[in-house]
């Protein structure tokens, strides 16, 4: 996972520089996301049009979100700009929605990415040490 945050960290640190090019930085992010968490935390959302669909490509990303916790996070491409969100949840209700910058969104993903693992770490080691009094 060491690997995988190393990328995310490069990204992080791109999109605050430079929010124009938020695009491509999407596209990779997704990606180095997928890679570092578990099925389920990222889902990418794709707009396709009928040539995508006749030549079999996926499309544009339209969408990301990103479940972590209570938190979930919204980075949606309205065409002309991305929107970015963070949204919190208990059990499927959102309780708070809240439209944030760029640079908010990313310091958020951070915060929440560091308390997962964080919590998952405690975990392995409560599993490692149930497992090896056993």
């Amino acid at each position: 996972m060491t690997a995988a945050m190393d990328g995310f960290h490069e990204v992080a640190a791109a999109l605050r520089q430079d929010s124009a090019d938020v695009s491509a930085y999407a596209k990779v992010l997704t990606t180095t996301l997928r890679d570092a968490l578990p099925p389920g935390c990222v889902t990418v959302e794709r707009a396709r049009s009928l040539g995508d669909r006749m030549r079999g490509r996926d499309g544009r990303v339209s969408r990301v979100i990103v479940r972590l916790g209570d938190t979930t996070l919204y980075l949606t491409d309205t065409r002309d700009r991305f929107v970015p969100e963070v949204h919190h949840e208990v059990r499927g209700v959102v309780l708070s929605r809240e439209q944030v910058s760029i640079d908010a969104w990313v310091t958020e993903l951070t915060r929440e990415l560091v308390a997962y693992a964080d919590a998952n770490a405690r975990a392995a080691a409560a599993l490692r040490r149930l497992v090896t009094d056993a």
